[in-house]
């Protein structure tokens, strides 16, 4: 049998989001044409692929084992086209990537971790960086790629898509101050000693904007520098700590509870630059393995609030 790559990119999207017509979405195909490509990838087959629900659809067996082996397939032929590219191309600059001080901890280490793993001829330039600042130099052309926010991305110009929540948390010793409750808001968190970010950190600086002038005054035991030393202080009983939920696994022995205020919820969103190459093969791939990252760790979720903890 052949298979066309195109049909495997759509129907590996189409799984992945549980849609046909997102996955035509994702390749920029119209619904009928995409829904076409995908019987004839079925004929093709000899054997359903999809099972067709009011709710989308979902792999058969064999759907799922063609999804499986045609992630494989894209992943080397981006790699094939990456090899013979070095020779044509040795002087391609780095593809360059923007994230935000929460992205930058979790998520960008993991993608980069996939992509370079499997693309080693191609180079990517990574800074921290801001959402609005992100935005400026992704609509300007200076940026390939961005993990921004969702509340920053006011530039309708951008193409962006979600990557999922980012909301902000409060954790504590397990057994500790937060015992017993799922829901606490800031004036609470501010009647206790806190560990935190540096003061120049994008998340702390993204956190005193939305709070105001007359939000109440905290005590920082310690600040430190990353996100991952943060947790562990306050694993360790030093004091409270309001950190993104992607920020620290399941498993680690803390009590989590929501953060009642508004600006608390947030969303991850990938945004694409301006330039002329921004479907390139090499983007394209570096913007799946962003995605992926998303989905290798699911977050801690805690019980929703019963009729005495929600404070």
């Amino acid at each position: 049998m052949r298979y066309d790559l195109d049909d495997l990119r759509l129907f590996l999207h189409t799984v992945t989001e549980g849609s046909i017509t997102a996955g035509a979405a994702r390749l920029r195909l119209s619904l009928p044409s995409a829904s076409a490509r995908i019987r004839a990838l079925e004929h093709h087959a000899g054997v359903t692929l999809l099972v067709r629900g009011r709710r989308g659809v979902r792999p058969t067996p064999a759907g799922a084992t063609l999804a499986r082996h045609a992630r494989e397939v894209l992943d080397r032929a981006a790699l094939l086209e990456s090899a013979v590219g070095s020779y044509v191309r040795p002087d391609t600059a780095p593809l360059r990537l923007l994230a935000g001080g929460s992205a930058m901890h979790h998520l960008v280490p993991r993608a980069l971790a996939s992509f370079l793993s499997v693309h080693p001829h191609i180079d990517v330039a990574v800074s921290e960086c801001r959402t609005p600042l992100t935005v400026r130099r992704l609509a300007a052309g200076e940026a390939d790629l961005g993990v921004i926010l969702n509340d920053g991305a006011h530039d309708d110009e951008l193409r962006t898509e979600s990557l999922g929540d980012d909301s902000l948390v409060v954790i504590g010793q397990r057994g500790g101050t937060l015992s017993g409750r799922t829901a606490v808001s800031y004036e609470e968190v501010a009647e206790h000693p806190l560990v935190g970010l540096n003061a120049e950190s994008s998340l702390r600086l993204w956190i005193e904007a939305r709070l105001g002038e007359h939000a109440p005054a905290v005590r920082y035991r310690t600040t430190v520098a990353g996100p991952g030393v943060v947790v562990e202080l306050a694993a360790a009983g030093v004091g409270l700590a309001i950190v993104p939920r992607r920020t620290f696994d399941p498993d680690q022995p803390l009590d989590v509870c929501e953060l009642l205020e508004p600006w608390a919820s947030r969303e991850h969103l990938l945004a694409w630059g301006a330039g002329p190459v921004a479907d390139s093969a090499e983007i394209t791939a570096l913007a799946d393995h962003i995605r992926r990252a998303t989905r290798s760790r699911r977050p801690h979720s805690p019980e929703p609030p019963g009729p005495d903890t929600a404070g």
